[in-house]
């Protein structure tokens, strides 16, 4: 739902009950009790834009993490609604602005669980694998802070758990209009084993042998279903402790002396995963310069694109830090979106561009 005023929109437009609640229909950030549309724009560092602005620098001048900061955490159930993101905060220490991206997800569905809520008696929403399914969901880009009190609402913290967390492989979500392939993203489900409660027994519902899809039957109607708990039939490995951003994604797009057959591919060689070859790749919304001192420059300015590689990194933790010491000061890890929804990292040339020259056909054309 998009509200007909204008926004911002406070969070009485989009009402937490019945569960799961109202979300809007487009990308946000919410702050303050109110909620801000994001719109896609490859030409900013971020990738995003809110009121006009970067969403990085929006975020800075709040003191908050910026996307590069943040991992994608799939949000299916009342976590998409500003609502409760305000709830949050009053109840559950919820700091910072939430980012939070709409996203389609396919072979993904939001169910109905076996067990009920505590603070009000409605069934919530869990995760499963369902073939041929196609939902709308929100995927939280969350800063690592937000976690204690994703953690506390989800009851991961306690014992035992009513969801875990876990890297979800089952089906795709990708960000319409960008292409992005959010691949491999957090998400609290079910646990592995089961609590034991049917009260908080956060399996699907199966009734006569298949979960109930949230989409398709309301608050109202779960609430009077019967079944039995099953599995989800999710491929979700746990995650435990908090999620670190530079684990995600564990790919790096390398567009000048860090390709394959340039001078600095050692370095890269070092930290790649030997079981996964650097494969050539194109980033469209961009351009490279030689900057005349041996490497080249990447700027996010609309150009012809920038041909490249794709390195997988066996360790993106330890990797990361060493190849931003190789880059140096100049530039700035961001995230980018490849020409087939590639999430990588790359690094943004951020220092000045006086006498460089354009390379049109990339670093390699010219060496």
């Amino acid at each position: 739902m998009e509200p007909d005023t204008p926004s911002p929109w406070p969070d009485s437009a989009f009402p937490a009950d019945p569960y799961p609640g109202a979300r809007p229909g487009v990308s946000f950030v919410h702050d303050d009790g109110l909620t801000h549309p994001v719109t896609a724009d490859p030409g900013a560092p971020s990738g995003r834009l809110v009121a006009g602005r970067c969403l990085d620098g929006w975020l800075a001048e709040r003191g908050a993490a910026p996307l590069a900061g943040r991992v994608p955490v799939l949000a299916y159930g009342s976590n998409a609604n500003p609502s409760k993101i305000s709830w949050m905060r009053a109840h559950r220490g919820l700091t910072g602005p939430v980012v939070a991206l709409r996203v389609r997800a396919e072979g993904l569905a939001a169910v109905w669980s076996a067990g009920r809520r505590v603070v009000d008696d409605q069934r919530p929403a869990t995760l499963a694998a369902v073939p041929g399914a196609v939902e709308e969901h929100v995927v939280w880009l969350a800063a690592p802070e937000q976690f204690s009190a994703l953690d506390a609402v989800e009851g991961r913290s306690a014992e035992p758990p009513r969801y875990r967390l876990a890297r979800i492989a089952t089906g795709s979500v990708t960000v319409p209009g960008t292409g992005e392939v959010l691949d491999r993203p957090f998400a609290y489900v079910a646990p592995e084993r089961p609590t034991g409660d049917p009260r908080t027994d956060r399996r699907p519902l199966l009734v006569d042998g298949g979960p109930v899809r949230c989409a398709q039957l309301g608050q109202a109607g779960a609430a009077a279903l019967t079944g039995e708990p099953g599995a989800d039939g999710l491929d979700a490995g746990t995650v435990t402790g908090r999620p670190e951003p530079d684990a995600w994604p564990s790919r790096v797009f390398v567009y000048g002396s860090l390709m394959p057959g340039q001078r600095a591919w050692p370095l890269a060689r070092e930290h790649a995963d030997p079981h996964v070859l650097p494969r050539p790749a194109f980033l469209p919304a961009g351009s490279v310069a030689d900057t005349g001192h041996g490497y080249p420059a990447l700027s996010l300015d609309g150009g012809t694109g920038v041909p490249g590689y794709v390195v997988e990194l066996a360790d993106p933790v330890t990797a990361l830090p060493a190849l931003d010491g190789y880059e140096g000061p100049e530039y700035e890890r961001i995230r980018v979106v490849l020409d087939d929804g590639a999430v990588c990292w790359a690094w943004l040339w951020t220092a000045a561009r006086d006498g460089h020259v354009p390379l049109p056909g990339g670093w390699a054309a010219l060496r």
